[in-house]
């Protein structure tokens, strides 16, 4: 088991969850995507004062949190690790569950352990709708309520499952990275755990989330799921029938 934190320009938070994440006894990855001179020279100094189990993978442009995460989980991969935990950068979530996922997963080893977010009153009205209407879009794409949230950045997954699924599909690369992977690994017979856990916006928290931009990406996304559900129906419709895709 390792940790994988897709990191762009989160200097600020970073000590503090290197902090958090050193109690895990996990051996974690984090990624820069691109950042820019602070954040990277924060990630190498922080990987140079934990070398023994942080280490540091710098993606030299900006490329989104799914190509971030796919480099995680080879680099992971490449060091002998079977699964992997993603989490988001920005202190939204808590690194002290890390171990609830972890136990889920030797209990469950090849599914994916899907954190299923709590909100407290920190949560913009606008960003909660919006995963409300993307997980009732991906109950349509699956046939199924199995994926209880469809775009949650703390989960589980089990590592050779996920590079299979990127290699021989592209996984959408930027915000609309969640939800692409979760559903395809559905498709392809991966079964998924759901996990309550909270989830907190900081009030000095920095997100990248771009309203036009993102929204049109998971439009797009959508679209896409949409006509992949389609062509798979006459296996999907049996699936459901059959009472395998609750």
């Amino acid at each position: 088991m390792g940790v994988i934190v897709p990191v762009y320009d989160h200097h600020a938070a970073l000590p503090r969850l290197v902090d958090a994440l050193r109690a895990t006894g996990l051996r974690c990855w984090l990624i820069d995507d691109g950042s820019h001179a602070p954040c990277a020279q924060a990630v190498q100094t922080l990987c140079a004062e934990n070398s023994e189990w942080l280490y540091g993978l710098r993606l030299e442009t900006n490329q989104g949190k799914g190509a971030a995460v796919m480099a995680g989980m080879r680099a992971a991969q490449a060091g002998g690790l079977t699964h992997a935990v993603q989490i988001d950068a920005d202190l939204q979530h808590d690194p002290s569950r890390i171990g609830e996922f972890v136990a889920l997963a030797k209990k469950y080893p090849a599914a994916v352990i899907n954190g299923v977010p709590q909100y407290d009153s920190s949560v913009p009205a606008v960003r909660l709708h919006g995963r409300r209407i993307t997980t009732v879009l991906v109950w349509v794409h699956t046939l199924s309520r199995r994926i209880a949230d469809a775009m949650c950045g703390f989960r589980l997954y089990p590592i050779a499952a996920a590079v299979a699924l990127d290699a021989r599909t592209r996984l959408g690369r930027r915000m609309e990275f969640d939800a692409d992977i979760i559903v395809r690994l559905f498709w392809a017979g991966t079964d998924v755990v759901n996990l309550a856990t909270p989830v907190t916006y900081p009030a000095d928290g920095v997100s990248h989330f771009r309203m036009l931009r993102d929204n049109l990406r998971m439009a797009r996304l959508h679209a896409r799921l949409l006509a992949g559900m389609l062509i798979r129906l006459p296996w999907l419709l049996p699936r459901r029938l059959a009472g395998k895709a609750p």
